[in-house]
């Protein structure tokens, strides 16, 4: 593979650009379809599971409130990561080489371990993209390949796969990007440090094998974590300074050098060739992670407090006089607690405070956000990145938040006597 900068649209016609999407759901799906464009030799690819059928034999059929109606149709389908991972020239020219490896999938990092899953797909150029809910989600990455570029995303995006291969999307298509290096670990260190960062606390015996200016929860029904084969990470120092020289001043800079010009460049495609409007690249890395918890404030308020409030929609809570305090008071402690997080960093002007966010939701009648859907149907809730993550973060910090820490305490003990009555048959 070449230098970075042929990685440019139109700089080399003869070297192909290959992005793969792990997860292809919802989000996964729509934004993969505004960064294929093979005439410009940027070729996408999906990694898909229960829709894997549907994708390989019609691609994605998409209906959409910005772009009209279209099919996309990938320059490959895989049904595994193992799939992916194999070279298509010849069974000994070692692993394929992605430039991209953007990952949608659901984050669950108390039931795996999706560093390990891409691990067969990462190679010496690759970038990682992660457009996930929550904040720590990029840790685990960086933990297990130290020298990496990696991209954090936040969306703000309403969609929903309405069947196997078909996406609509209702809503907003704006996507952040930024640089990581390491501002999101759980070590005590300044948000900036290199200091090694432990990963979060292992699973619960119990446990089984997106927006910012939004209020109303995006229905993305990405694949969910899938099982990786190893889920040991490297014994290495998240900025990766073992063994290569640099000191890690010099590693963090270069991660976020590198990270913001790949950065760039997926924004010049999402934006001048597929057509986004809003995309944005965060100034750096900690004005990134201050979206992440701008969108925290909405998350982690209206997702549990809907779990927790027996089945309420977003306007219907709002509406009540108790759970709109309730609301209120958990979005003024994260919108206070962020500044003291993130070393001082804090939320940009425009960013909407908790009335403006709270007047907005009332007129939003109907929505329902992703951990209800998912309490509803049975499906494991992102519990640890929408509110584990945060307070380890805070506390690693000397900052505590008492009111996310009892809905983190009452939603983790309700996932997991479920999960128990599961494992018993009593459910």
């Amino acid at each position: 593979m070449t230098s970075l900068e042929s990685l440019r649209p139109g700089a080399d016609p003869n070297r192909p650009v290959h992005v793969v999407f792990v997860g292809a759901g919802a989000v996964g799906c729509f934004y993969a379809s505004r960064l294929h464009h093979p005439s410009h030799n940027i070729h996408v690819s999906l990694i898909a599971r229960s829709n894997y059928k549907a994708l390989a034999e019609n691609g994605v059929q998409l209906q959409t409130r910005t772009f009209g109606d279209y099919v996309f149709r990938p320059h490959a389908v895989f049904p595994s990561v193992a799939a992916a991972a194999v070279n298509p020239q010849s069974a000994g020219a070692g692993p394929r080489e992605w430039d991209y490896i953007i990952v949608t999938t659901k984050a669950l990092p108390d039931r795996s371990d999706d560093s390990a899953l891409i691990a067969p797909l990462v190679g010496p150029n690759s970038c990682i993209v992660l457009i996930q809910n929550g904040v720590g989600v990029e840790q685990p990455y960086r933990a297990r390949f130290p020298t990496t570029p990696i991209i954090s995303a936040v969306t703000v995006i309403s969609a929903e796969q309405t069947s196997p291969g078909t996406i609509r999307q209702n809503r907003w298509t704006r996507i952040h990007l930024g640089p990581y290096s390491n501002s999101a670990s759980f070590s005590s260190s300044s948000p900036s440090s290199s200091s090694p960062s432990p990963p979060p606390p292992p699973p619960p015996p119990s446990s089984s094998s997106s927006g910012a200016h939004a209020p109303k929860e995006g229905h993305d029904d990405a694949t969910g974590a899938l099982t990786p084969t190893d889920s040991s990470p490297r014994e290495s120092s998240p900025a990766g300074t073992e063994g290569n020289g640099d000191s890690d001043e010099a590693m963090i800079s270069r991660l976020q050098a590198v990270g913001s010009h790949r950065a760039a460049i997926l924004a010049d495609w999402w934006a001048r060739l597929g057509g986004i409007r809003d995309v944005e690249l965060a100034e750096d890395e900690l004005a990134l992670q201050a979206i992440r918890w701008h969108k925290l404030c909405i998350n982690a308020a209206f997702n549990p407090s809907a779990v927790l409030s027996g089945g309420r929609g977003n306007a219907d809570m709002v509406r009540d006089p108790e759970l709109r305090r309730h609301l209120a008071g958990v979005m003024r402690e994260i919108w206070e607690a962020a500044p003291r997080v993130l070393g001082g960093r804090r939320f940009p002007p425009s960013a909407a405070g908790p009335e403006r966010i709270l007047a907005s939701t009332e007129r939003n009648v109907g929505a329902r956000p992703s951990m209800l859907l998912d309490w509803e149907a049975g499906r494991p809730m992102e519990v640890e990145v929408i509110l584990g993550n945060p307070l380890r973060i805070a506390r690693a910090r000397g900052v505590e938040m008492p009111r996310l820490q009892t809905i983190y305490a009452l939603v983790r003990s309700m996932q997991e006597v479920r999960d128990r009555k599961k494992r018993e048959g009593k459910l």
